[in-house]
């Protein structure tokens, strides 16, 4: 097409692409690039503006490796992958959240009751509750993905002093939905700010903190896999996470046991956690499937 202008260039883009073989994906990027044609009319963006996000964008390969994905990082940041998360939800049961980056497949199993803690720095943690379809049936065959952050505020993945797959664990529900575990209280953190997301962070003024939560993704035997998180509702960062992560539903009391008649019966530590411990109740609804 010749002779394009400012305001043609976004009907050319879509007419270039009338062959693509998925209309799908001609609609996405179509759409994509009518937006992004917006966003440098709609500011006048600069070269040197435009370059310096390319510039970012190439920084970005040296941040990412195996174990962290700068990419990923700036869809956390930016909102995106909460929003994608948040427009895809289910509109019933308990809320799904974002899933992060540290989520690790074939985690050890872990059996109702038992312990992730195992006299780690930190403060230990009772964790239990119930989990039940919209009908309030019990999530017979329910499996959890367990993963947190260690009480020094690092993922597995993060520290070499760590096993690999410290506090991850897969546990099975018993027959009436419920479970229960004890692990460490987990931490609030930053997300890596050393590289081009962080200097984002920072030409926004904005601060690159997590409030403390426990990630949980649940198998329900024909169901799609819900993927969420729970925070405490004492934490500092609860209204400013920087991944977009918080919802209402997600925020729970932990609250500190005297006795441990107060904890499961099941738990396989219940006799030799310290006291008072920290506890926390956690009841799931699946989604209507």
């Amino acid at each position: 097409m010749r002779n394009l202008t400012p305001a043609t260039i976004t009907q050319a883009f879509a007419e270039y692409a009338r062959n693509a073989p998925s209309a799908r994906t001609r609609d996405l990027l179509v759409s994509l690039a009518g937006h992004l044609h917006s966003f440098v009319r709609d500011n006048k963006v600069t070269q040197e503006e435009w370059g310096a996000a390319i510039d970012a964008l190439t920084r970005a390969t040296g941040f990412t490796d195996d174990k962290r994905n700068e990419y990923i990082l700036f869809s956390d940041l930016l909102g995106v992958s909460s929003l994608v998360d948040m427009v895809n939800a289910a509109t019933s049961g308990t809320p799904s959240s974002v899933l992060g980056p540290f989520h690790i497949e074939g985690a050890p199993e872990l059996p109702n009751g038992g312990d992730l803690w195992k006299g780690q720095v930190g403060e230990p943690l009772v964790v239990s509750g119930r989990i039940v379809d919209e009908k309030g049936r019990p999530a017979t065959g329910t499996v959890l993905a367990l993963w947190q952050n260690s009480g020094n505020g690092l993922y597995a993945q993060q520290d070499p002093k760590q096993s690999p797959t410290n506090y991850h664990a897969r546990l099975t529900v018993a027959p009436d939905g419920t479970f229960a575990f004890s692990t460490v209280r987990p931490v609030s953190y930053k997300v890596p700010d050393d590289g081009p997301a962080g200097d984002m962070l920072r030409a926004l003024g904005r601060d690159a903190w997590r409030p403390a939560h426990l990630h949980m993704i649940v198998h329900a035997p024909g169901r799609k896999p819900l993927i969420t998180e729970f925070f405490p509702e004492d934490d500092a960062y609860l209204d400013r996470d920087a991944v977009f992560g918080v919802r209402g539903a997600l925020v729970l009391p932990f609250r500190r046991a005297s006795e441990r008649s107060a904890l499961p019966a099941t738990l396989v530590a219940r006799e030799s956690l310290p006291l008072p411990v920290w506890t926390a109740t956690i009841n799931l609804t699946l989604p209507s499937a």
